[in-house]
C-alpha cells in the first residue's frame, strides 16, 4: 500500500507532466498556472487512498483523480474572480495577473479538461464515474449559489448552513472517496460508506475552516484571520452568535454587520469578544468533532481488513489537524 506522502507525489508529478499541446497558449498558460501553484491536493489524495483500501495500485487511476484537482481548481478560479480576491495560495489569481474575461474562458476550459480526463477510466466505469461526477458539479454550483444568497440575509438557520457547506465543499471529498471505491470495485455498501464518510469529513473539515478564521494561527492557517467576520460571512460562528446572543450582544453584532467601511482589527476584536462570551467557540468544537466522529463511524464499517484503514485514518488526521 501506498502512503498518503507517495500518492501526493504521484499527483503531483502527474500534474507536472500534463501536455499542453493544445493553442492559443494564452487559453492554457493560466490553466497551467493554477495547477502549478500548489494546493494540499486533498481530493485526488482520498480518492486514491480509498482506491487502496481495496486494491493495491492507485496510480492506475491517476488520470481521474487528477481530474478532480482540476475540477477543483476551476471552481476556485471562478471563485477568485466572484469575490474578487488578490491572492490565492499566496500567488496572484489569474484574473488579477491576467484579466476577469481569460479567468472565465481559462475556467471553463479546466471544466472541459477535467471531464477530459474523467473519461479516461476503464470503459466499464464511464458511466457510474460521470453520472456521480456530474451530480457532484451541479450539487457544488447549488451550494455557491446558496452561499452568495446567503450575503443579504441575516436569519440565515444552522441548518441551511450546514446543508450549503454539504453542497459547496463535502460532497466533492464524498465524490473523491466514492469514485475511488467504484475504480476498485468496491461493493454498493462500502461504495455508500465510504462517501458518507467523505462527506462527513467534509463538514468537518469546512467548519474548521470557520472556526480556524476567527481562532486560527495565522502563519499555520496560510490566511489573515478574521475575514470572514471583516466581510460579514454567514458561517457557522456568525449563525450561532446571532441566534444565542442576548439583547445587547445582538444589537452589537448588528452594529458591526451594517457599518459600511469598519475599522477591521476593531470590528474583528469585538465580534470575537462576543464569540467569546457566548461560549461560541467550544460550540464549534463541538460540532466539529461530531462530524468527524461521525464519519470515522462510516470508516469504521466499511469491510476490509483493519490494516488497510491505517493511511485513511493518519491522513484524515493530518489534514483536520487535529490540536484542539
Amino acid at each position: 500500500m501506498l502512503n498518503s506522502n507517495e500518492i501526493l507525489q504521484l499527483i503531483n508529478d502527474y500534474l507536472d507532466r500534463m501536455p499542453y499541446e493544445r493553442k492559443p497558449q494564452s487559453l492554457y498558460e493560466p490553466i497551467k498556472y493554477v495547477l502549478a501553484i500548489g494546493g494540499k491536493r486533498i481530493r485526488p489524495t482520498l480518492m486514491m487512498l480509498a482506491y487502496n483500501l481495496f486494491k493495491e495500485d492507485p496510480q492506475s487511476i491517476l488520470s481521474s483523480a487528477c481530474a478532480l484537482e482540476t475540477y477543483h481548481n476551476y471552481t476556485l478560479l471562478h471563485d477568485d474572480l466572484m469575490d474578487n480576491a488578490d491572492l490565492r495560495r499566496g500567488h496572484m489569481t489569474v484574473h488579477k495577473r491576467w484579466d476577469a474575461n481569460t479567468a472565465i474562458l481559462s475556467g471553463d476550459s479546466m471544466l472541459v479538461l477535467a471531464f477530459q480526463q474523467m473519461s479516461q477510466c476503464k470503459p466499464e466505469k464511464l458511466k457510474p464515474i460521470i453520472s456521480l461526477f456530474t451530480e457532484t458539479a451541479l450539487e457544488i454550483g447549488e451550494g455557491q449559489q446558496y452561499d452568495m444568497d446567503f450575503e443579504s440575509r441575516n436569519d440565515v438557520t444552522e441548518e441551511e448552513y450546514i446543508e450549503m457547506i454539504r453542497l459547496k465543499t463535502s460532497v466533492l471529498l464524498a465524490c473523491a472517496t466514492k469514485m475511488g471505491a467504484i475504480l476498485a470495485d468496491a461493493d454498493k455498501a462500502d461504495a455508500e460508506n465510504i462517501y458518507k464518510f467523505g462527506e462527513k469529513i467534509g463538514l468537518a473539515f469546512q467548519l474548521q475552516d470557520d472556526f480556524l478564521d476567527v481562532y486560527g494561527d495565522t502563519k499555520v492557517f496560510g490566511k489573515a484571520i478574521g475575514g470572514d467576520i471583516i466581510s460579514n460571512k454567514k458561517t457557522y460562528m456568525l449563525i450561532n452568535a446571532i441566534a444565542l446572543a442576548n439583547e445587547k450582544q445582538r444589537e452589537t453584532l448588528m452594529k458591526w454587520i451594517d457599518i459600511p467601511n469598519p475599522d477591521a482589527q476593531e470590528k474583528i476584536a469585538a465580534v470575537t469578544e462576543i464569540y467569546n462570551e457566548i461560549g461560541i467557540n467550544q460550540l464549534a468544537i463541538e460540532k466539529i468533532n461530531y462530524y468527524f466522529n461521525e464519519g470515522v463511524k462510516y470508516l469504521d464499517a466499511i469491510n476490509v481488513p483493519e490494516g488497510r484503514k491505517t493511511e485513511m485514518r493518519a491522513y484524515i488526521k493530518e489534514m483536520m489537524k487535529r490540536e484542539y
